[in-house]
């Protein structure tokens, strides 16, 4: 059965964010005069930020690795925000579940400013029924899995209904740990998942087939 709704994951599903990442981490190398230990590359990019800080700076120095995670954040909403691109295809899926009827959520780990900068600066505002996110929430939400629940909940949305759309194994058990048909994207980071849609493309028709 073609779905009511559809949650999806940000970073690695619909956007490419290791431009905006780089850019922003070079940029807070710039401003705290600080020296890179090891290479700007994508390979950076995965664990949590102070954890990567750490790789990049060379050191496990708490208040070092704080005050360039501080700096990477005031660059990132600054303007490195701006360097993120959408993956091929992804406009016309969410145009195509848009125009069939489908609601469309973002359920995200990233922080909820940035998160409707970059949606504002790639004008996806409209196809989103609502944007959740961690901190988004009071209290914010502990994890992926109690923020979809809570989504649910505040949304009357029916599990049987909802599909999810992820890249990682969080998103996988937070779909699953609710009861929702899970589908990893593919296209993105979501290939060491195995199965899924090799494209948006080929998602978009697997969600409209029935409607």
């Amino acid at each position: 059965m073609s779905p009511a709704a559809i949650l999806f994951d940000f970073d690695g599903t619909l956007i490419d964010s290791a431009p905006s990442i780089l850019a922003s981490f070079a940029a807070a190398l710039q401003h705290t005069g600080l020296k890179a230990a090891v290479p700007l590359t994508p390979s950076l990019i995965g664990p949590p930020l102070l954890t990567t800080v750490g790789t990049l700076l060379g050191t496990d120095d708490e208040p070092t690795r704080q005050r360039f995670a501080a700096a990477f954040r005031e660059q990132y909403d600054l303007a490195g925000y701006r360097h993120t691109v959408a993956y091929d295809g992804v406009p016309a899926l969410l145009e195509g579940l848009h125009e069939a009827g489908i609601h469309l959520y973002i359920v995200t780990n990233k922080r909820i400013a940035p998160t409707r900068r970059i949606l504002a600066h790639l004008r996806w505002e409209h196809w989103f029924r609502g944007v959740y996110a961690l901190d988004a929430l009071q209290p914010p939400a502990p994890n992926k899995k109690s923020l979809v629940r809570d989504v649910l909940q505040r949304e009357a949305l029916r599990a049987a209904d909802t599909w999810m759309v992820g890249d990682s194994a969080e998103d996988q058990s937070s779909a699953e740990g609710n009861a929702l048909r899970f589908f990893a994207a593919c296209w993105g980071y979501g290939q060491a998942l195995g199965d899924g849609p090799r494209s948006p493309l080929q998602l978009l028709t697997l969600a409209t087939a029935q409607r």
